[in-house]
């Protein structure tokens, strides 16, 4: 048997990035050959196997026929007579199909390091229209490789355009759609998504919600990039960059904004009571892509209450209170740091605002925590009970944070 290193350990090291996982493929084995060897057999469709000692994937070669719609429908054929150049015939992008020996040599049929150099995204084969997963990972891989100038070939999208028009995408479970979102909000360029999605027609078909945003004018007074579109690829941009990775961020991030949609057009580019509008569109995006509960939670929370994250400093003690309880931030304070760091992208992912700064974050984080140190002991200890407890604790938290908003805001110690 022959043992190569494959996909994207062998681009992440052509691009000197980190590589994260190694994966294999093994040419002329037999799965019986790999069981006696101690490595352990994990794959349903097809072989692929765990190393016996560092637990890396190795998968026998394999060729796959388009046999239905959707991403199911595949004919998988893995023996000792496929060949490395067939299994490499089989993926994506030509990026990911480049192969290396334990020597260091390159197997690369499809010209995947030309393009490395070129910054393209480009299908190997038109057997690409096969699956309608690659349009997701092809939005996805140009979220992740946006900053280093990659794009999208003219004759991908080209492809991407007909599956969507043949309704290949149509096909796509949700449980699949969402997997791909939530790894492209954690890419540092996850506005390439959406308008990689967009270009081929699949970001209405998937997110017809977030679809309906582009072309809707905002007062340019507060949002000079005026497109509520743009405003929101911005808002993920910004959103990367101040957590980078965390998905639940991106998430509340990418629907904060889905009631400008629904504005009407004798009002606009007021967006009056949007941060209301946008929950029963927010609500029918997350039940059809089935999303987790704290993303959906956390999502509604955003949408609801990000504008008056936004007028912090001129809320009532009692108004703030109210914010903080409906996050749950007393009890379960990193809701309120997820919470911040969206309306903080929002905030700023504005153009020309992009540095500016956003003290109502440690305003709210101060209130919630000198609402947090009244507890219900020092109540008990005064003879209360029952209701009057929480009646006089609320009473204190809000003394709490009014106290906190009349204090000097604590500076930083000099040098």
């Amino acid at each position: 048997m022959d043992i190569y290193l494959v996909g994207g350990a062998v681009r992440d090291k052509l691009l000197k990035r980190p590589v994260v996982d190694h994966d294999y493929v093994v040419v002329g084995a037999r799965p019986d050959e790999m069981l006696a060897l101690g490595y352990r057999p994990v794959g349903k469709d097809f072989p692929v196997f765990l190393h016996p000692e560092t637990g890396e994937e190795y998968a026998l070669a394999r060729t796959e026929r388009k046999s239905g719609r959707g991403y199911h429908g595949f004919l998988i054929q893995a023996d000792p007579t496929v060949t490395l150049e067939q299994d490499l015939a089989r993926r994506d992008l030509t990026i990911n199909a480049i192969a290396e020996d334990p020597r260091g040599n390159l197997t690369d049929p499809h010209q995947g390091v030309r393009d490395i150099q070129a910054r393209l995204l480009r299908h190997v084969s038109t057997a690409f229209v096969e699956d309608p997963v690659r349009i997701l990972r092809v939005a996805r891989f140009a979220a992740r490789f946006a900053p280093l100038g990659f794009t999208v070939a003219e004759d991908t999208m080209g492809l991407m355009r007909r599956m969507v028009r043949d309704g290949e995408v149509d096909h796509l479970v949700p449980e699949r759609v969402w997997t791909e979102t939530r790894k492209a909000l954690t890419e540092p360029r996850p506005s390439a998504f959406l308008r990689v999605l967009r270009e081929c027609g699949a970001l209405a078909v998937l997110f017809p919600e977030i679809d309906a945003l582009y072309g809707v004018p905002q007062r340019a007074e507060f949002h000079p990039e005026v497109d509520t579109g743009v405003h929101l690829e911005m808002v993920l941009d910004m959103a990367a960059t101040i957590a980078p990775g965390n998905d639940l961020v991106g998430f509340c991030a990418l629907l904060h904004d889905l009631g400008k949609a629904l504005t009407p057009a004798d009002k606009l580019p007021r967006h009056i009571g949007h941060e209301h509008t946008g929950v029963v569109p927010l609500r029918a995006l997350v039940a059809r892509l089935k999303v987790p509960t704290e993303h959906a939670t956390l999502a509604e929370r955003v949408c609801i209450d990000h504008l008056n994250a936004h007028r912090a400093l001129e809320l009532k003690p009692a108004t703030v209170l109210k914010l903080l309880t409906s996050l749950d931030a007393l009890r379960r304070p990193a809701r309120l740091e997820t919470f911040l760091a969206a309306c903080e992208a929002d905030k700023r992912g504005r153009l020309g605002h992009q540095d500016d700064a956003y003290p109502q974050a440690d305003y709210l984080r101060r209130a919630c925590a000198a609402a947090a140190a009244v507890e219900a002991s020092a109540f008990v200890e005064q003879g209360l009970a029952g209701p009057a407890i929480g009646t006089a604790m609320q009473a204190a938290r809000i003394d709490a944070i009014k106290a906190i908003k009349t204090a000097p805001t604590p500076q930083p110690p000099a040098g």
